[in-house]
């Protein structure tokens, strides 16, 4: 069959779970729908595993991953970070709870191995679950390739209902709250302050997306360069120098946004998630049912302790402080709608509206960023290369 019928076929499918996505407000995620579909389609074998490969997309993925990472360091400017510093430290303390408690607990109960396996996925996203899968099966551990991809597609479900029962306590205090009026939140025109910026190179080269694309291009080899050199992870290199060249103003922010490649990237992605699931059967998913869920509990305990820690370090609201840290387990949108949804719900006027969007949106927009785009993918890259 031609590659671009199955490329077809699999965007299908992707766009199927978007859409599924888009109507149930996130709550079923994207992802779900596709590894729960094409892992289905694999198994009863109505889809022969060739197709994947031979839709191309896998290579096209592969070599993306380095350069996505680079562009996830440009994501968050450090001046924004350090803006919502209490945001960021309560997520850290948050995620070394978390990693501790599931690489002590699940150690002690099943093997280091196993903790490895679901210590990555639990404080992060996409990229954590990439690192951490190709990491096992290029360590040999083929048979518990099941308990990342287990626990990255359940947390969803678990997270997003857990931050709305808790932001909606929170909301009910601040609606009333005249000191929470009196916030002021600062909004800054991202583009204009963008254009008044000095790069390292030509401005007008900047505007260019092929320029772009270039710079991430070469960011990504430099890592998997250093990768090789020093035998620390590619991809934690890859965040380095993302975070890095952002600040130094080699890479504009949201670098591959600007070079309008953001969706055709995350396809491929997505396509690398796809062939993850090939090998991996239904006796490894049954088997893996047990370790994920105490992954689940311990990983999703440690994260809330560590937010009530980090709550009365900072003297914030423990409703406030869980589910920012709880964005580790779903990230973006997921964050943002979340937060539209509680504004809508508990606001009883459009003033009380705005006010709970102006006091959460900023927590919980960095929180996600701290633990899914940065957190989760130094902790995983860490974790695989002790295996």
């Amino acid at each position: 069959m031609e590659p671009i019928y199955l490329a077809l076929l699999f965007i299908a499918i992707i766009a199927i779970g978007e859409v599924i996505s888009i109507k149930s407000r996130a709550r079923i995620p994207m992802l779900l729908v596709v590894v729960a579909t094409v892992f289905v389609l694999l198994q009863t074998g109505i889809l022969p595993e060739s197709y994947i490969a031979a839709s191309t997309f896998v290579a096209v993925g592969g070599v993306l991953v380095p350069v996505l990472i680079v562009h996830l360091g440009t994501m968050i400017p450090l001046k924004t970070m350090y803006k919502q510093y209490q945001a960021v430290l309560i997520t850290l303390i948050g995620l070394t709870f978390s990693v501790v408690g599931v690489l002590t607990l699940v150690t002690l109960f099943f093997n280091y191995e196993t903790a490895v396996a679901g210590a990555g996925p639990i404080t992060g996203g996409i990229i954590a679950y990439i690192v951490t899968s190709e990491g096992l099966r290029e360590a040999g551990f083929t048979a518990i390739i099941a308990v990342p991809i287990a626990v990255f597609t359940i947390q969803n479900f678990i997270g997003m209902p857990l931050t709305s029962i808790f932001l909606s306590r929170y909301a009910k205090k601040i609606r009333t709250d005249e000191a929470a009026a009196a916030v002021e939140v600062e909004e800054v025109d991202a583009a204009e302050q963008e254009q008044e910026k000095s790069y390292l190179l030509p401005k007008a080269w900047m505007q260019s997306h092929f320029v772009i694309i270039f710079l991430l291009f070469a960011g990504g080899a430099l890592a998997v360069f250093l990768g090789q050199l020093t035998g620390i992870n590619a991809s934690l290199w890859a965040l380095v120098i993302g975070v890095a060249g952002a600040a130094l103003r080699f890479f504009p922010e949201k670098s591959m946004d600007k070079a309008n490649s953001s969706g055709i990237t995350m396809i491929a992605l997505i396509f690398v998630v796809i062939n993850s699931l090939i090998g991996v059967t239904w006796g490894e998913i049954v088997a893996s049912l047990l370790p994920v869920m105490v992954i689940m509990v311990i990983g999703i305990a440690g994260l809330m302790l560590g937010a009530v820690i980090g709550a009365k370090l900072f003297k914030w609201d423990i409703n406030k402080s869980i589910p920012v840290v709880l964005t580790a387990l779903y990230g973006f949108p997921g964050d943002y709608l979340i937060v539209e949804e509680i504004s809508r719900s508990e606001g009883r006027n459009e003033a009380e509206q705005k006010r709970i969007m102006d006091d959460l949106m900023p927590p919980m927009l960095i929180g996600g960023f701290t633990s899914v785009t940065v957190g989760s993918v130094a902790i995983a890259s860490i974790l695989i290369s002790t295996l």
